[in-house]
């Protein structure tokens, strides 16, 4: 049958012309991958060239990115160029990235390859929401993309352009501009450049002075990429021998004299955290709370275990008393640092004005857990009031909160600190916290790995509404397995397989599946 196909001679039209230079851009929201795109554009077709800029939006809140693509090539013969719309792997010359972990998903896209591409990217890292949202460490490795762009880019300028852009007062499009324009990866001119961003009219003394400054560092004979920043759990310290702040200033002595040496600084970082939580009062329960854990501690011999006992307890037990309720949240949303960090992150100017609108989804659930606990519990017995309630509680709004009225309601509330321990959600806190320091307690004292191993557990609690919801009932999932097989020899490693399996769980994790292998043989 294949004898019979009939073949039509293909000779080709004419000559091949040259191929047009194809640059993508990799840009995060609110990072001027727009504005770089079009004053690319106008670069080529400031020297006659014919260009042409397509976008894919990414969505909101840093969960993606926008991929500018541009294409751009001298017209041949007076005959316009067709260009692409998106680009091609292995057919991209320039990818600029305006994140670093932006630069690994580029390629993984297949659109950075060691025969063509020249890779433009910042090593500063801005955090995704799955990394942020993750209960245990979700940050991803971005030594694996330091290792890849050694080996798929031709040529790589890699440095913190967020940071020399700041510096210079300007924002990070300046110094990708001026990085494209060292990299000599296009057939123009630094005047051409120049030209561009004076011809924009728009910060123009701030974002040449920025250009200037990544055009030196990008045009350097054998540029290095900087280190990429590896993220990592903030230093404890030395705790110090008296307190600026009088709320723990008195309480350094009972934690000096009540806990052993090995758990100073772990102690130290927890009382701070729950006494700027609710008070001194607060914070002399956590010490009392440690105190006891200690007891058990010594009386098993974790001594000899540098008090891994302890000084776990320390870290765990102030994140459970530092609980978010909806004063918590109140309180951090109205804080006077909140409003100037984020001015500085988005890079507000003085001729600015910044406003700022929060979703804020409150259930009944976060309303009742603010009331006095007989009350909260006698009002979550009345099935269809609470129902009734619910459907005028349980709506998204959306919250201006710097607004007077707004940031009046979230302040008052931020500032009910009085009335958290009398609530429901406080009494509720403290149940499930003192049966699960119960458990690690009786644990142990058979097992000390596997007691340790269950205060660890409490990593599964984290977030507000329904993610402290969902937290909450995996915890008390694996406190349950992890009681079922404690009798084994082997308890504390399936303890800590299930913890961190709950922690990957719907991302590489099977915490049901791992249940059912447990229970096959226990």
């Amino acid at each position: 049958m294949g004898d019979n196909i009939l073949k039509l001679p293909l000779a080709t039209a004419g000559a091949m012309t040259e191929r047009p230079i194809s640059i993508a851009i990799v840009a995060m929201g609110g990072q001027g991958g727009g504005v770089l795109s079009g004053w690319i554009v106008q670069l080529a077709e400031n020297a006659g060239w014919v260009a042409q800029s397509t976008s894919v939006p990414g969505v909101a809140q840093r969960t993606g990115a926008t991929i500018y693509y541009i294409e751009m090539m001298p017209p041949a013969g007076g005959r316009p160029p067709i260009l692409a719309q998106m680009p091609t792997p292995g057919d991209v010359d320039v990818v600029l990235a305006s994140e670093f972990m932006e630069a690994g998903r580029s390629i993984l896209r297949g659109i950075v390859t060691p025969e063509r591409t020249t890779l433009i990217a910042s090593s500063h890292r801005s955090f995704a929401i799955s990394e942020k949202s993750a209960p245990g460490k979700g940050i991803a490795d971005s030594g694996a993309v330091v290792d890849a762009i050694g080996v798929t880019a031709r040529q790589q300028i890699v440095f913190n352009m967020d940071e020399l852009a700041t510096r210079n007062g300007s924002v990070i499009s300046s110094a990708m501009f001026g990085a494209l324009a060292g990299s000599r990866a296009l057939p123009f001119d630094r005047d051409a450049y120049h030209a561009v961003i004076k011809q924009d009219g728009k910060g123009v003394a701030a974002s040449l002075k920025a250009f200037d400054a990544a055009f030196e560092r990008a045009a350097q004979p054998a540029p290095s990429a900087d280190p990429v920043p590896v993220p990592s759990a903030p230093g404890l310290g030395v705790v110090p021998s008296s307190a600026a702040d009088p709320r723990v200033a008195g309480l350094l002595d009972l934690l000096r004299t009540s806990l052993p040496q090995d758990a100073w600084a772990m102690a130290w970082a927890g009382l701070r955290k729950v006494v700027d939580y609710q008070d001194e009062r607060y914070g002399r329960e956590y010490l009392e709370i440690l105190t006891r854990l200690y007891d058990i501690d010594r009386q098993v011999g974790g001594g000899s275990r540098g008090h891994d006992f302890t000084v776990t307890a320390a870290k765990h037990v102030a994140n459970a008393m530092a609980y978010d309720d909806v004063i918590r949240v109140a309180d951090l949303k109205t804080r006077p640092g909140r409003r100037s960090r984020i001015v500085r992150e988005v890079g507000v100017g003085s001729h600015q004005v910044l406003t700022t609108t929060e979703f804020m989804h409150p259930r009944m659930e976060e309303m009742a857990g603010l009331l006095p606990a007989g009350l909260g519990r006698w009002l979550k017995r009345r099935n269809a009031l609470y129902a009734w309630l619910d459907r005028r509680v349980n709506k998204g709004r959306r919250v201006r909160t710097y607004s007077p009225v707004w940031f009046l309601v979230l302040h008052t509330l931020g500032g009910m600190r009085w009335l958290r321990r009398r609530s429901l959600r406080h009494a509720e806190e403290v149940a499930h916290r003192d049966a699960w320091l119960g458990c690690a307690g009786d644990l142990v004292r058979e097992d000390y790995a596997l007691g340790v191993e269950v205060l660890k557990c409490r990593r599964l609690v984290k977030g507000y509404s329904d993610t402290h919801a969902r937290g909450l009932s995996k915890f008390d999932t694996v406190v349950a397995e992890i009681r079922r097989l404690a009798h084994r020899d082997d308890a504390a490693d399936w303890a800590r397989r299930l913890r961190e399996t709950a922690i990957k769980d719907g991302e590489g994790g099977d915490l049901d599946g791992l249940i059912r292998t447990i229970r096959s043989f226990c």
